[in-house]
């Protein structure tokens, strides 16, 4: 009998953004893709709900003021889903309004000006309490990590690893194919209190490429300015 097939990288998550303003829905579709998000764009609640069904998104970002069908009646139609998070974004600001998006089922609601690095803060959060629970191994581009028993492979070799090490590889893995943002490395390997020295993780980043023979930097493909992508194949 062959080898068992390691399983698959987990695929892009998918992000349907319904706004009505195209400026605003040019600028979320090109930031959520350039961190790594697979996104769809609709502009209106009306247009959204074919996209939802074909797309089967795992975050939707709604505006509240949008024609045909607007942000809260889309949010009614699309709550209740147990993955599916909802995030409204809207220029009402009024008490009344949030209370209501909330109560509608939207997992949360951020207010018109935003800031996108607080918008991706946003969704990671609502993804960390929609996702289930982590494959126990998973497996990328020749690297295969167990987190119950806290051991790696690349190419059939097994690695000596640091806690630190072994947390920020097995979230590559885990997210091979996608651009982790630096914080985003920051907030899953050292935790959303850590207040350090960034250049914490390009160190751990160069003690991983050692340790895989990635002298080349083709596995773990640094992203200028982003964060980093371990190569899925």
């Amino acid at each position: 009998m062959g080898a068992a097939e390691p399983p698959a990288a987990p695929d892009p998550v998918r992000v349907l953004v319904v706004d009505d303003e195209p400026a605003i829905v040019e600028f979320l579709a090109m930031g959520l893709r350039r961190e790594g998000y697979a996104v769809r764009t609709a502009a209106d609640g009306r247009a959204a709900l074919p996209q939802v069904d074909a797309f089967d998104p795992d975050l939707v970002v709604i505006d509240v003021m949008m024609p045909r069908l607007d942000g809260f009646a889309l949010t009614r139609e699309l709550s209740g889903h147990p993955r599916r998070g909802l995030l409204i974004l809207s220029a009402r600001d009024e008490k009344s309004d949030r209370i209501a998006g909330l109560e509608l089922g939207a997992d949360d609601y951020l207010v018109k000006p935003f800031d996108f690095d607080e918008l991706l803060a946003r969704l990671r959060a609502i993804l960390r309490r929609r996702q289930p629970a982590r494959a126990a191994v998973v497996a990328a581009g020749g690297i295969v990590v167990d987190r119950a028993q806290r051991t790696a492979q690349a190419d059939g070799r097994g690695l000596e690893l640091s806690t630190r090490e072994f947390d920020l590889l097995a979230h590559l893995v885990e997210h091979a194919g996608q651009v982790c943002h630096r914080q985003q490395l920051l907030d899953a390997v050292w935790g959303h209190a850590f207040y350090g020295d960034e250049n914490n993780l390009e160190v751990y980043i160069r003690y991983l490429r050692r340790k895989l023979g990635d002298q080349a930097r083709q596995r773990i493909q640094t992203v200028r300015g982003v964060g980093y992508r371990l190569a899925d194949r």
